[in-house]
């Protein structure tokens, strides 16, 4: 950094724009603070930008007395900046801003030394530091503007839905997801989440289909059941039934496997997956489960962990533009429930809604005493939608041969 700030201020304009107010000598090396000083003195007397054969040939010359070590030392320097560019302001102000913390740093090193060894009683001549430095420390902003243009929205706009459901009642209301969107699922244990999120992955016309890279990360059931969950959803076929008719089920499995990446994620964090989105940049993100990703270890409430924990995911989507699907168990609240709400959010009533753009809550009919037979009559649930804004229930079947979700 240090050679850039030299070869710039070689530059008549840079010069007078930073090396008065934000270049003083403390920021540079010894050797550093010589050749800045004697570019001072030639664009004082040449009233113009100088080149690093000029100010070389110049230094050399007016410092007489240098030992062969010295003199190949600064040689060997002026040729490493040569081969530096001026650099533009808003490099420029990112650099000085480095420099003068590197600096800050070494002069709180050294009281810090003072202060351990007792050469030093008051905290006085630390906030004095960071007092004067106070403007340099915080760089200038340099913010990438949102295109405010007409054009602009009419693109955002048209990918606001980019990866359509595949369940046709669903797709009415709310038609898609896209990068960036965190969709809550929620529902009671045995209901239907990992069916619902396979179906919409791996279904007929599902995301994977459409040609979107899905990376699923599960750390409740195995991954190795959720698996078939997601092959008799893609083929249409209960496990049996593609084990028999295998040449089949390959044809038609072929059309997702690739799109389709799975990981066993027990024990691991929302550090983690992060980690996972950032290599793999999928454009859909399941977690099944997402509150067991959240870090307990912590003085925090409960619900003030899920919280934090949900805002991580979303971020996440934002930053790696991806759409997450955050799996949620529902509270015992919604025990044999058809009408559901925000508040039977198992651990947190309020914290986790409050981070989603779309929040689907899905409800089976109550089972008949006596009965062993499973009604596939689900309700969907659409509690929060900040995409389409409609709110309300669908009603819908679960294939329970294939886990795909039907009209």
């Amino acid at each position: 950094m240090e050679l850039k700030m030299i070869r710039s201020l070689m530059n008549i304009d840079f010069h007078g724009q930073y090396r008065a107010t934000r270049c003083p000598d403390e920021l540079f090396t010894s050797e550093g603070t010589k050749i800045i000083r004697c570019i001072d003195k030639m664009i004082q007397q040449y009233k113009r930008s100088v080149t690093p054969e000029e100010v070389s040939a110049y230094f050399m010359s007016h410092t007489p007395v240098m030992t062969p070590a010295q003199e190949h030392s600064y040689s060997s320097l002026f040729h490493k900046i040569k081969s530096e560019n001026v650099m533009g302001n808003d490099v420029a102000a990112d650099v000085v801003s480095r420099l003068f913390q590197r600096h800050i740093g070494k002069e709180i090193i050294n009281l810090g030394v003072m202060y351990s060894n007792g050469e030093e009683a008051t905290l006085e001549p630390l906030r004095e530091l960071l007092t004067r430095y106070n403007e340099d420390l915080s760089p200038d902003l340099n913010l990438d503007w949102l295109d405010m243009s007409l054009e602009a929205a009419i693109e955002y706009i048209g990918d606001q839905h980019k990866w359509a459901f595949n369940l046709p009642t669903l797709s009415k209301v709310v038609p898609g997801v896209d990068a960036g969107q965190l969709i809550e699922i929620g529902a009671r244990p045995n209901t239907g989440k990992t069916s619902f999120h396979a179906s919409m992955v791996a279904g007929p016309n599902g995301f994977a289909r459409q040609g979107a890279e899905c990376v699923v990360l599960v750390n409740e059931e195995k991954q190795e059941r959720v698996r078939t969950r997601y092959i008799t959803a893609a083929v249409g076929m209960s496990d049996t039934e593609f084990v028999r008719k295998k040449e089949q089920a390959l044809a038609l499995y072929e059309e997702v496997r690739d799109n389709i990446k799975m990981y066993d994620s027990i024990g691991q964090d929302m550090a983690w997956v992060e980690r996972v989105a950032k290599t793999y940049r999928p454009d859909i993100l399941v977690l099944d489960m997402g509150d067991k990703f959240a870090t307990m270890k912590s003085n925090l409430r409960q619900d003030e962990i899920l919280k934090k924990n949900v805002i991580h995911a979303r971020e996440i989507g934002k930053k790696y533009d991806c759409a997450v699907f955050y799996m949620s168990q529902l509270s015992a609240e919604a025990e044999g429930k058809t009408i559901l709400n925000q508040s039977m959010m198992e651990g947190s009533k309020t914290g986790k809604a409050a981070e989603a753009d779309l929040m689907l809550l899905i409800a089976a009919n109550p089972q008949l005493d006596g009965s062993d037979a499973q009604d596939p009559q689900r309700h969907i649930n659409i509690v929060k939608n900040k995409l389409t804004g409609w709110h309300g229930r669908l009603h819908c079947n679960l294939n329970n041969q294939t886990g795909r979700y039907e009209v």
